[in-house]
């Protein structure tokens, strides 16, 4: 790995929802590639058998439960990550939880609850992370949006979309504020990906999942793994020089019509 581009030895990466699905394959990817991974998430289970699958190959990985939506966990978080490890250099931003449901019947607290848990926690988490990457010289923030952040879905989808949207203009909000003093910001945008969350909408509702495909040229859902590569990518110098993108990760979806559908 010594001279690689992908090269993540000497680099601490922080890494929510770590337990399962997305956050876990990237904790993983990350780690692999020689980062000292912080790895977060309410499930002490899953981010224990994420820790130890980075400790069985001889990497370096720390385990926290930690509450995405809670701006004071967020602080106190890096005030352990600064006595502990002394740095971040990279945060991904996968955890947090919408709700799905009709606009005329959706509520005043599910909006803000979904709100407050993928973009005012989010928020906090940049905002941590950045005061300790600027004083360094630099760093590197990935947040997961989702197509639902620049197209309509349909399907309920009002709250989960108001709050991606939210997170691609922050994104893109903080490439602008941060990139003269070497922090890059950007966003993945994934359609579906398999996760158990999405099987159980596919048991509830069986023909889900052939309107999902219908809208995916590649054939197939993603899968937890598709994000590794792109994750590496965007922790590592090979990614020095882009910054505020909003990178579809959705086997053609958003190039050939979005996947929107009417009604539910």
């Amino acid at each position: 790995m010594a001279g690689s581009l992908f090269d993540l030895r000497d680099k601490v990466a922080v890494v929510s929802g770590a337990a399962s699905g997305l956050g876990k394959a990237s904790a993983l990817a990350l780690a692999e590639h020689g980062a000292t991974v912080v790895l977060l998430d309410r499930d002490a289970e899953g981010m224990e058998d994420t820790r130890g699958r980075i400790s069985s190959t001889g990497g370096v990985a720390h385990a926290r439960l930690h509450d995405v939506s809670s701006v004071e966990a967020a602080a106190s978080l890096f005030e352990w990550i600064d006595g502990t490890l002394g740095k971040v250099d990279f945060l991904a931003n996968i955890a947090g939880e919408g709700v799905l449901a009709n606009p005329l019947e959706v509520t005043d607290a599910q909006i803000r609850a979904t709100l407050q848990n993928l973009v005012v926690g989010r928020f906090a988490m940049c905002q941590q992370a950045a005061r300790r990457m600027i004083a360094r010289g630099g760093g590197s923030i990935v947040n997961i949006s989702s197509l639902a952040g620049v197209t309509a879905l349909g399907r309920g989808h009002i709250a989960y979309s108001m709050a991606m949207g939210a997170v691609a203009q922050m994104t893109r909000e903080l490439s602008t504020e941060w990139a003269s003093r070497g922090v890059r910001v950007n966003a993945i945008l994934p359609a579906q990906v398999v996760n158990p969350s999405l099987e159980r909408r596919m048991r509830d509702n069986p023909g889900i999942e052939k309107t999902w495909l219908a809208g995916i040229p590649a054939g197939r859902l993603g899968r937890p793994g598709d994000i590794q590569g792109l994750m590496v990518l965007l922790a590592s110098d090979a990614s020095a020089w882009i910054t505020g993108a909003l990178i579809p990760m959705d086997g053609g979806n958003l190039a050939m019509n979005a996947g929107g559908s009417i009604g539910h």
